[in-house]
């Protein structure tokens, strides 16, 4: 008689993750779904700040695909100083990017068999397919992984199972292992052909496409924070705040001391409006433009060249002089200031 069970299962709502979910709680084991929230999930990130830039609001993909599976579902935000860390010091390094994919998916399962442990569940289960990624899903990798988070034989890939060795639910008859896959490699053709099997006709599409950390452009920003801070003397280290403003507007470097952002859209605008504090707030006064922020603290150069490149992206961009407020706590000053219009100049400083 196959022995009852009970799992952790960590969803994204992509379709290996949702094919993952179907497969195990088709054997009959109780499924408890977990998704993780880093800050940096792009989908999820567009969604808190309103929007996509063409105005779609995108949905929560795993809370879609629990739902659809009639699966119970816990959201958990594990974005905090303990995350941020790791992110800054990655005991095995950095993808193309600045995707610490190891370190991070061990983050995930350490808190994963933290929520195993309190729920009495049997084992935890991904949607990982060996060889897919580059970084994180090597044979060696998943191995480090299984390692490193104290999941030693609980934790089970149904997708490339029969391709992995035995895990503990297998072999204590919770998990039929003849019923798991042996998928590998970057190809989707088998799981779009389970995927219609098994009713599925919805899921996003794949790219590792949800992490801000793989892209490159975000990266620039990232490493640029980190690389400032420490030109300054300061601590290298990630605060809760930068996660928002680096997914947040046009980001120029007008040196070590001192970065602006200018908003690009009015949902952009409305946020920034919400992280003035110990910044400064730079606005032209009598025609349409952006709000633009300016941290750290800038020479009195740095503050007309960043002025001039507010101007240049309002509606007064093509006038000789427009007027530019600059608000920094108390203190109010105006400066007139013809738009920025050397593009190798302002494209040097853009990060």
């Amino acid at each position: 008689m196959k022995k009852q069970g009970k799992a952790i299962g960590l969803i994204s709502g992509g379709l290996d993750s949702t094919l993952a979910l179907a497969l195990v709680r088709g054997q009959g084991i109780e499924v408890k779904a977990v998704n993780f929230y880093t800050g940096f999930c792009i989908t999820e990130t567009q969604r808190r700040k309103g929007g996509r830039p063409d105005g779609t609001v995108p949905q929560n993909e795993a809370l879609r695909a629990a739902a659809d599976l009639e699966v119970e579902i816990e959201y958990v935000d594990i974005s905090g100083p303990g995350y941020f860390d790791m992110l800054v010091n990655p005991r095995w390094g950095y993808g193309a990017n600045a995707n610490p994919c190891v370190d991070c998916r061990v983050f995930m399962m350490r808190k994963a068999k933290e929520i195993m442990e309190a729920e009495g569940a049997d084992f935890i289960f991904t949607g990982e397919v060996l060889g897919q990624r580059p970084k994180s899903q090597r044979r060696d990798t998943l191995r480090i992984i299984e390692r490193e988070s104290g999941l030693d034989g609980r934790l089970l890939r149904p997708l490339s199972a029969r391709l992995l060795p035995p895990t503990i639910p297998e072999q204590e008859g919770i998990v039929d292992r003849e019923r798991l896959l042996d998928i590998s490699g970057r190809g989707r053709t088998r799981q779009m052909a389970l995927a219609e099997e098994l009713g599925i006709s919805e899921w996003p599409q794949p790219a590792g496409g949800c992490c801000y950390l793989t892209d490159e452009a975000f990266s620039r920003k990232f490493f640029d924070v980190l690389d400032a801070r420490e030109a300054r003397g300061e601590p290298r280290k990630l605060e809760r705040e930068d996660v928002v403003l680096l997914s947040t507007g046009r980001h120029f470097r007008l040196s070590p001391r001192a970065k602006l952002i200018v908003g690009r859209t009015e949902v952009e605008n409305a946020l920034l409006e919400h992280h003035v504090e110990g910044r400064a707030r730079v606005e032209a006064r009598d025609v349409l433009g952006p709000v633009a922020l300016v941290e750290g603290v800038p020479t009195w150069e740095e503050r007309q060249l960043a002025a001039r490149i507010v101007a240049r992206y309002g509606k007064g961009k093509d006038a000789g002089r427009v007027v530019v407020e600059w608000r920094e706590g108390d203190l109010v000053e105006t400066y007139e200031v013809e738009p920025e219009h050397d593009e190798a100049r302002v494209e040097a400083m853009r990060i």
